[in-house]
């Protein structure tokens, strides 16, 4: 019999007759085998580094010349990552079109140098929505919406319709959870229909697992990740990778087990090991040829060698690795025992470390302790070089907040205000050299009696939380002969925002009268966006959220500024 071609299957399957037993739309102008796809997986557990192997992978196979565009998929009814607490999730990060995502799409983006969209992130909250909508306006011709076709269809729909608007080479999608979740279950199915309509030489699937190794018997323990696999297998994905996470190199005998359950060529059972920074792992996958057993897989001849791109990922490496210099910097929030809470501030300092062969050593200062009387400002703030009060919602921690930027002030010690860090410098200021004593934030205190920041006007009329702050990138005009001008060597810049409240319009002059200075603001309008204070070694503050587009090769100069500054003032 002929080989039957699946762009043939693809063809006869996603023909809209009502009769048909089959829901794949395909978007204009696709066509099967220009995009390949790579597909990740978990098993065992979540936490392990999936996001980070992606990232990881997609920068890698960019070395090559390749256009690689990433997927999130994540089981969360959630319709996005607005709304989630960040102890239980982590940052929510927020994309230059305003869509608030899960913080592995910060790592897409500083790992790929390049600006994602909603195109690249689904939650099965907003998968559902997408269905539901279509169903009330009758646009599955009478049909029983269900699982399958439905639900999968639009999953592949998704993936196929990023692959045309990106024109890319490579979709990774990042499927979030383990194998074996129901919450992630149609995801997975999704995929399998995916390989089986595209053909299998089009999709390479990737499973990362965790090997255990008990303190009590020191040695590899391969079974829970068989087992893992095991039911990944069940739901109809062969891996053609396994990726193995271990605190140690992963024994021969490991390998072979893994080898023989998942049916996978022992060359491609891959030992991913702790290493030093995460800015190692692309280089690790290269050197091990991960990068190349892809393409081999999916039949890819890139453009262009690698090592160019490779030597100047080396350079970022080894800048993280030679540090000639120490400072440490606070870092106060009321989510610090979650360090995933800010991991964008965090990532932005490491690219600051390499940038300025620094070691940057982090404090975190719990800004409660200092509300509730249990320390003062000093004493937490001890030891330290400069400090980011970062940003964050609600009353809790926010008067110890305002302490620090206090002390910081009056002592002279570097400051970036990021956020809700930028609203406490103006109510410090506000309070503490304007002499407005009731200076407040409607947020904290809603009846007071000098709201030096309140909500924006946009914002008056709107009671729900989800979806409805100021978000996304915006353009800031920069004022001339400002440090602001003087980090960023230009008048107009565009940064990304997440707020409800500004420095309500009454109170500028008043504040710069007492010498703040306001040197960035929206275009048009009296919105003021970053302030600083001359004649203090470095005090900024920024409505936006810098860290969300600083890079590893491009730190953004407000943290750049910070750690140059805690180096000249120690």
């Amino acid at each position: 019999m002929p080989k039957v071609k699946a762009s043939d299957i693809l063809k006869e399957i996603s023909s809209k007759s009502a009769d048909k037993e089959f829901y794949t739309p395909v978007p204009e102008n696709y066509g099967t085998g220009k995009t390949k796809y790579i597909v990740i997986t978990g098993s065992v557990m979540s936490g392990v580094g999936k996001g980070i192997f992606t990232s990881s992978l997609a920068n890698t196979l960019s070395w090559y010349g390749l256009k690689v565009s990433p997927i999130k998929f994540d089981g969360y009814l959630n319709y996005d990552a607005g709304t989630l607490n960040p102890f239980r999730h982590g940052e929510v990060f927020v994309l230059d079109d305003g869509t608030e995502c899960d913080l592995d799409l910060g790592s897409y983006e500083r790992f790929l140098d390049k600006d994602l969209s909603k195109a690249n992130y689904m939650t099965a909250g907003k998968l559902f929505k997408t269905i539901i909508d279509k169903e009330r306006a009758g646009l599955f011709l009478g049909r029983d919406v269900q699982f399958i076709p439905h639900v999968t269809g639009e999953i592949k729909k998704f993936a196929r319709t990023l692959a045309v608007a990106s024109d890319a080479d490579l979709v990774m999608i990042e499927v979030g959870g383990t194998a074996g979740d129901i919450e992630n279950s149609y995801f997975i199915e999704a995929m399998r229909e995916l390989a089986y309509e595209e053909g299998k030489e089009n999709v390479c699937f990737v499973n990362v697992t965790y090997i255990m190794q008990p303190n009590t018997l020191g040695e590899q323990k391969s079974k829970a990740a068989q087992l893992g696999i095991r039911t990944l297998m069940s739901l109809g994905i062969q891996p053609d990778i396994v990726v193995c996470r271990s605190d140690n190199k992963l024994t021969q005998s490991v390998k072979e087990k893994i080898s023989v359950v998942a049916n996978v060529p022992v060359e491609r059972v891959v030992s991913s090991v702790n290493v030093d920074t995460i800015y190692d792992i692309p280089s690790y996958l290269h050197e091990h040829k991960v990068d190349k057993t892809v393409l081999g897989i999916l039949g890819i001849e890139p453009p262009h060698s690698p090592e160019e791109s490779f030597k100047q990922w080396q350079k970022l490496v080894n800048g993280m690795k030679k540090q000639e210099k120490k400072v440490t910097i606070g870092i106060t929030g009321k989510y610090t025992n979650v360090h995933d809470s800010y991991l964008s501030i965090l990532k932005a300092l490491e690219h600051c470390s390499s940038a300025l062969k620094t070691k940057i050593n982090i404090k975190w200062i719990e800004t409660t302790e200092i509300e509730e009387g249990k320390t003062t400002a000093e004493e937490a703030l001890k030891g330290v070089d400069g400090v980011i009060v970062p940003g964050g919602f609600g009353k809790r921690g926010s008067e110890g907040k305002i302490k620090c930027v206090q002390y910081l002030r009056e002592n002279k010690v570097p400051y970036l205000g990021i956020c809700f860090g930028f609203q406490m410098a103006v109510i410090e200021f506000a309070r503490n050299v304007c002499g407005i004593k009731d200076a407040n934030s409607t947020e904290l205190e809603p009846e007071t009696k000098a709201p030096v920041i309140s909500i924006l006007p946009e914002q008056k009329k709107i009671e729900g939380l989800g979806g409805n702050m100021r978000l996304g990138g915006q353009d800031v005009e920069v004022k001339k002969d400002t440090l602001a001008y003087k980090l960023y060597g230009k008048e107009r810049v565009r940064e990304r925002f997440r707020h409800r409240y500004e420095v309500d319009p009454e109170y500028i002059k008043k504040l710069e009268e007492k010498g703040m200075v306001f040197s960035g603001k929206a275009p048009k309008y009296p919105i003021m966006q970053i302030l600083e204070l001359p004649g203090h070694p470095y005090f900024i503050g920024a409505q936006f959220h810098p860290c969300f587009t600083s890079r590893p090769l491009k730190p953004h100069p407000m943290f750049y500024g910070l750690v140059e500054a805690c180096l000249k003032n120690k």
